[in-house]
């Protein structure tokens, strides 16, 4: 630390040179956010200083997270509640808002650990969670913070959870499953309706980790079978800081019963709540703000063209791709593409050296993927596959 202060002037000529170093969106076809919204972004401004981790000083932001709580509630087909707790729960769902879809797989998986827990299941050693492996590095987390087993499935041709996979690794020691909806790599939605049947006939927890999708699916034309409609999920993880246009840090998690949050709870004796369920004691009224703001801006019609035009850019690249050789490995599900082309690693590289698009690589099979977000155009698809071409062109 400096020994006396740097005036004004001094400090945003600091900060401008540092972000100058930060990769802006142009050009950014790796990415699953975005630009926030000008309402979010304003909107987080105004509750900068407010902390959800003490509810009773900060009664504004927290009326605004159970507000996005309901609305993300009402999107994702929750349950009524009879019973709702005093803080965690409305009377139409259940949750909370996060920092993103890592702690929100933490805490559900915490919350079925806990919960099985309570139940005295007779478990051996060591409990496990059965995944996809398609699923995001975020469980490699939950495997070390609760020291448990993560059994990887495997996927299909179409890169979806095999259900005959997940059921071959289910035993005594299981405490629960975890289905996709928008991997990461490939934007593919998992078999939920399959999942569910094997959580209801072994009585085990499903969660879902809709980070990306969540804000995806519910717009399409042709919705997929996701949320808590099918009856055997139990928790959605679902992230407005993506296709929700949200600012950073918005990430929300959502139970279909009460029990889950208060099998998350801890003692708070010194706050103005007697108890937090919470896994991070300060919480960003920032966020919840900004999320309750663009959520209620946009409205539905507003997250339907927002999907639309990303779902148009997609159709275009893959149709422009195919016009000089190159097939995605799926048809597109959502606005997430993987180009068949040879020795993507170099090309990757080559295509940031030359041209500075940042792109990235699946990880099997090894292929170019590509997200197409709120912040591309058309132009960028068509500038892009040319550079593209060059690149394969000279390889």
């Amino acid at each position: 630390m400096n020994d006396q202060g740097l005036s004004e002037e001094e400090i945003f000529s600091y900060l401008e040179n540092a972000k100058s170093e930060d990769t802006d969106y142009y050009r950014v076809l790796s990415s699953m956010c975005t630009h926030p919204h000008k309402i979010a972004v304003e909107a987080h401004r105004l509750f900068i200083e407010a902390n959800l981790g003490d509810l009773g000083l900060f009664a504004g932001a927290h009326r605004l997270e159970k507000e996005v709580v309901r609305m993300l509630g009402e999107l994702l087909h929750a349950p009524s509640v009879e019973t709702p707790s005093e803080e965690s729960c409305e009377s139409s769902v259940c949750g909370y808002l996060t920092t993103g879809g890592t702690e929100s797989n933490i805490q559900a998986v915490r919350g079925m650990k806990n919960l099985v827990t309570a139940g005295k299941k007779e478990l051996g050693e060591i409990s496990n969670i059965v995944i996809p492996e398609s699923a995001h590095f975020s469980f490699d987390k939950v495997a070390n913070m609760m020291g448990i087993d993560v059994r990887r499935a495997l996927l299909d041709s179409e890169f979806k959870v095999d259900p005959a996979s997940v059921e071959s690794l289910i035993d005594a020691n299981t405490i629960g499953l975890v289905g996709i909806a928008g991997t990461t790599e490939f934007g593919q939605i998992d078999p939920i309706e399959e999942l569910s049947r094997l959580a209801l006939e072994n009585e085990l927890f499903l969660h879902v980790d809709a980070a990306f999708g969540g804000f995806v699916i519910p717009f399409l034309e042709n919705p997929y079978p996701f949320d808590f409609k099918v009856p055997g999920v139990t928790s959605i993880a679902i992230d407005p800081h993506k296709m929700g246009l949200s600012t950073i840090p918005s990430g929300a998690l959502l139970f279909r019963s009460p029990s889950f949050l208060d099998s998350l709870k801890v003692n708070t004796p010194y706050l103005t709540t007697k108890s937090q369920f919470t896994l991070t004691g300060t919480r960003s009224g920032a966020s919840a703000a900004a999320t309750c703001a663009v959520m209620k801006h946009l409205g539905r019609e507003g997250y339907v063209k927002n999907v639309q035009y990303c779902m148009q850019l997609t159709t275009k690249l893959v149709e422009e791709a195919r016009k000089i050789g190159f097939e995605s490995l799926i048809e597109p599900v959502m606005n997430v593409v993987a180009l068949k082309i040879p020795d993507p690693d170099l090309v990757r590289e080559q295509l940031l050296r030359k041209f500075g698009w940042n792109v990235s690589i699946t990880r099997t099979p090894r292929s170019l993927r590509l997200v197409l977000m709120p912040h591309n155009t058309a132009r960028d698809i068509e500038e892009f596959l040319q550079d593209l071409k060059k690149v394969i062109s000279e390889l």
